[in-house]
């Protein structure tokens, strides 16, 4: 492993997602700083899943995430809404737009790359 904790890898990947969904004209992220505690919370249990799984394809990840978001009360919902705890991409990995296939994609690497596995 480097010498990136877990935290600072989810810290660069959520940042790095931020500026790439600005680029591609997608949903503003918040900055680390400004993110709330679940959404960081989202980016460190992605991180630690790859870790765990240095192998898993895209779909794993989409899975992982997906598991997650279920089990802590988000269903499927048009927008995304914390309050509400819904949000659109809660469906299979193959329904999912391209973007997002990228991002499950852009995380695996970042992660990888930093943590030299």
């Amino acid at each position: 492993m480097s010498g990136y904790s877990d935290t600072e890898i989810a810290q660069m990947v959520h940042e790095t997602l931020r500026v790439w969904a600005e680029v591609r004209d997608l949903d503003a992220l918040p900055s680390w700083g400004d993110a709330p505690q679940w959404m960081q919370e989202s980016t460190l249990d992605s991180v630690r899943y790859v870790l765990e799984h240095p192998h898993a394809d895209g779909a794993r990840q989409h899975e992982q995430w997906l598991s997650k978001k279920t089990a802590d009360g988000w269903c499927w919902g048009e927008t995304k809404d914390p309050d509400k705890k819904t949000h659109p991409l809660m469906v299979p990995y193959d329904e999912l737009p391209n973007d997002e296939k990228a991002k499950d994609a852009i995380l695996n690497g970042i992660v990888r790359s930093l943590a030299n596995i």
